[in-house]
């Protein structure tokens, strides 16, 4: 059977389905907290590498796997990962977006009606014995426009789970066409500037999308909007965000990402506007636990396993690696 003398490589937490899996298979080296240095000095011992945010497998760290085969990531975004200098070396990578879905949907639903509701906000003032009734009078998104910018896996979740209130559902992907249906209306950029209500964001992060919404992006749309992040930090200039919310063009701001999620090592601008964030009653922050729930961390280990097993076979297959037998 294929992988017999393969070792794999294991830098963050996995669920025991994963080990359950592919123990016998393949040699597994299970080393959460390891860190990158420690994987550089090792890493040309393993066909197999895995990681989740912890470690970034960047040129240096693929220059220095000499038996790389796969790079898998225990996640949804590849953003850690220099895919293109890994496959040009003929490593496959692989991820599992399909794994956390529906986790990042209902995230994304907790907290747009958090924002709409004022949910946070007057859970705060209660527990400081506030009782304001009128001030905390919300909204109902049930007649509201919604724009999902990014239409994959967590794009089209949140519309299923959002079609059930009765809004209407504009989704815009650069890349996808003809997905459109009875709840969902395809569009082009042009119609979400004109009539969203409400914005979220499920796009990777990548050269094209990195500062993609700036203060020029913000300024094409035609009215005040609720504003969701659950896809990557760095997508979007706070500090624009923060100008455009005391515009009153952005009504409130919910995020489950931030540019540096290291609060321990901002930088001076970063701290600027992170703290100016902080002190807003109509923001909502999570530390990058859409996708991190229960279900979601067993269902990213089974499908890893399985994808780890199919692309092995299939660089067998294909005659792109010699066993050991």
């Amino acid at each position: 059977m294929p992988g017999l003398n393969w070792n794999i490589l294991i830098c963050d937490t996995l669920h025991q389905r994963f080990l359950e899996d592919l123990t016998f298979q393949y040699h597994i080296d299970y080393r959460p907290g390891i860190t990158y240095t420690e994987v550089c000095e090792i890493i040309s011992k393993y066909e197999v590498l895995i990681i989740r945010t912890g470690i970034s497998a960047d040129r240096n760290l693929i220059e220095r796997g000499d038996n790389l085969k796969i790079i898998a990531r225990a996640g949804s975004g590849l953003d850690n990962i220099d895919v293109s200098f890994a496959e040009m070396n003929g490593i496959v990578c692989v991820n599992c977006p399909e794994a956390n879905r529906d986790a990042v949907a209902e995230q994304a639903i907790g907290m747009l009606l958090s924002l709409t509701s004022n949910i946070v906000k007057s859970d705060r003032e209660v527990r400081h014995h506030l009782w304001d009734r009128e001030g905390n009078r919300g909204i109902e998104i049930g007649k509201k426009t919604v724009g999902i910018i990014g239409y994959g896996n967590t794009g089209s979740a949140l519309a299923r789970k959002l079609s059930g209130f009765g809004c209407k559902i504009l989704a815009y992907d650069k890349y996808l066409s003809g997905f459109g249906s009875e709840t969902v209306q395809e569009c082009q950029m042009q119609s979400v500037f004109n009539e969203a209500d409400i914005l979220s964001f499920h796009i990777p992060l990548n050269e094209e999308t990195e500062q993609m919404v700036n203060e020029t992006y913000l300024n094409q749309f035609r009215k005040p909007f609720y504003l969701l992040n659950l896809s990557r930090g760095k997508i979007m200039v706070l500090n624009a965000i923060l100008n455009a919310m005391d515009t009153g063009a952005i009504l409130g701001f919910a995020t489950d990402v931030l540019e540096n999620e290291n609060l321990r090592a901002l930088t001076v601008d970063q701290r600027r506007d992170f703290d100016n964030l902080v002190e807003r009653d109509n923001v909502i922050i999570t530390p990058h636990i859409g996708g991190w729930s229960t279900e979601s961390y067993e269902k990213i280990s089974i499908i890893l396993a399985k994808k780890i097993k199919v692309a092995h076979e299939n660089l067998v297959k294909n005659g792109n690696v010699l066993l050991n037998e």
